[in-house]
């Protein structure tokens, strides 16, 4: 910036400033003005980011709807009360709803109501500790962090560059959780969480959906049976799902009506729209990361505390999906508690604690990262997948229980419960490295796991913590009646190391 534009610029001086103003960057503001620093939350959207206004809230809120109709449809005496299919106007009036018609005033009001200051506007790094902001009025402000910047801007959808992409007008997850109306047919691109659960939205309101699949399955980063039990679940609601297949060129002249998907096997597929859920970029091209020797485009580099490394005097975090720890909300929210504590430490003049668990320490990034996917079936899953245990040298065992034929609680839950349960135990320490469920209702069962992954509680331990009769939380008890544990030659120790 010029010396006329600096000294045209308002400045500012905060101990923290706050880049980005979605649950994670409200988190880690929250958090520092809990220590009693001063904050500037610097937004340039909507204040409360993507997960309030498309994506984690307005996907789960229309899926609600179509799985509480096939929940429904699998109990009888309640099947024959469903008479029609989901109403997406009235879905997508919920939805908007939660959305608060894509205002957020009220989230705005939070931030002023923790003592932090909000500035609308982009800002970008210009330099150690400041950033430059164009504000919405058009103005250039710059602010200066006594003691830390962080940066919390998260992630945009990764488009690929193949002929006609321009013209096709593509959907991404904004689109796909924001329109109004309801595409006869749409054409999903993926096979990872977002595709199968705007699969499974969209068939259940009113679309007719074909999912194409570059591998050879969904879900690739969780156990291989939860990709082929969501597989049929997706199937038998009537989506179409062809895999081994990839997208070479779309065609949509004058980038109105049905666009054509031309196929690496030869064929073609038309489709009124087409959603493309291939991954994510980080939203880092455009934040000054050069100013301070870093790249832009790149994801952040960073330490147990979530500073960013490579620069001196520690004085820049990186939290939530720019720095390609685990791209879930609520581990970005769990990294801003840890940057958050980390920095009002430091700021008091205290030493870190970033041994293993330790306050300062994003410790569950590594061993403990919950996620659900709210398709039907649902799948969630915790800590390591068994290869991925395998991969990193434990000596493991792998114990399943199939709900449906093992659980009260499953059976009483839907007629036919199909799901299944699977738990890995080191055989070393007797304690969990990974839970995975799927079938119906699974999602609140995760965080029984989670807690036991995080807390590394041995396996004969939870024998001890009895299920409520009948629930599907029952599958604790089969899980640990297959692995031996609690009974008479019971293999696992209880008690410490």
């Amino acid at each position: 910036m010029s010396e006329a534009a600096q000294a045209a610029a308002v400045q500012d001086t905060f101990d923290v400033v706050v880049v980005g103003a979605g649950p994670v960057g409200q988190t880690v503001a929250d958090k520092t003005r809990a220590a009693g620093l001063s904050v500037a939350v610097v937004e340039r959207e909507l204040v409360g980011g993507e997960c309030s206004y498309w994506a984690c809230v307005p996907s789960k809120a229309l899926l609600r709807p179509v799985i509480a109709v096939s929940d429904a449809r699998r109990v009888d005496g309640a099947r024959q009360a469903v008479t029609g299919p989901v109403a997406a106007g009235g879905a997508f009036a919920r939805r908007d709803g939660f959305v608060t018609g894509w205002k957020d005033d009220g989230q705005a009001d939070w931030v002023h109501g923790i003592g932090a200051e909000l500035v609308r506007g982009h800002g970008r790094l210009d330099g150690p500790r400041r950033v430059a902001v164009q504000t919405s009025r058009g103005e250039r402000r710059v602010l200066t962090a006594r003691h830390a910047v962080a940066v919390a801007t998260g992630s945009k959808p990764a488009i690929p560059a193949i002929p006609g992409i321009d013209e096709a007008k593509p959907w991404t997850n904004r689109e796909a959780t924001d329109s109004h109306t309801v595409p006869p047919r749409l054409a999903i691109v993926g096979g990872g969480g977002v595709a199968v659960e705007m699969a499974t939205a969209w068939q259940g309101l009113g679309s007719q959906v074909t999912l194409l699949v570059r591998r050879s399955g969904l879900l690739p980063r969780m156990e291989p049976f939860v990709g082929e039990m969501v597989a049929v679940g997706l199937a038998e609601a009537g989506v179409m799902i062809r895999t081994g297949v990839s997208v070479t060129a779309l065609s949509r002249p004058g980038g109105t009506g049905p666009v054509t998907l031309t196929l690496d096997d030869g064929g073609a597929l038309e489709a009124d729209e087409i959603l493309y859920a291939t991954g994510r970029l980080p939203l880092t091209d455009d934040i000054g990361l050069e100013s301070v020797g870093l790249s832009p485009g790149a994801w952040l580099d960073v330490d147990e505390s979530c500073r960013v490394r490579g620069l001196d005097g520690g004085w820049l975090y990186a939290l939530g999906d720019i720095n390609h720890h685990a791209l879930l909300t609520h581990q970005g929210k769990y990294q801003a508690r840890i940057a958050g504590a980390a920095i009002g430490a430091l700021a008091a003049g205290r030493e870190l604690d970033t041994a293993a668990w330790g306050p300062h320490a994003a410790t569950a990034d590594v061993h403990a990262v919950p996620q659900v996917f709210f398709c039907d079936p649902e799948a969630c899953a915790v800590g390591l997948s068994a290869a991925e245990a395998e991969r990193a040298g434990h000596r493991v065992r792998a114990v399943d229980v199939d709900l449906g034929r093992t659980v009260k609680g499953a059976d009483l839950y839907a007629d036919g419960y199909t799901g299944r349960a699977r738990m890995l135990v080191d055989e070393d320490t007797g304690r969990l490295l990974g839970v995975t469920f799927v079938g119906p209702a699974v999602s609140e069962l995760l965080h029984s796991a989670t807690v036991a992954v995080a807390g590394q509680i041995p396996v004969g331990r939870l024998w001890h913590a009895v299920p409520c009769f009948p629930t599907i939380s029952e599958v604790w008890l089969r899980l640990l009646e297959a692995y031996g544990a609690g009974g008479e030659g019971g293999a696992v120790r209880d008690g410490a190391d």
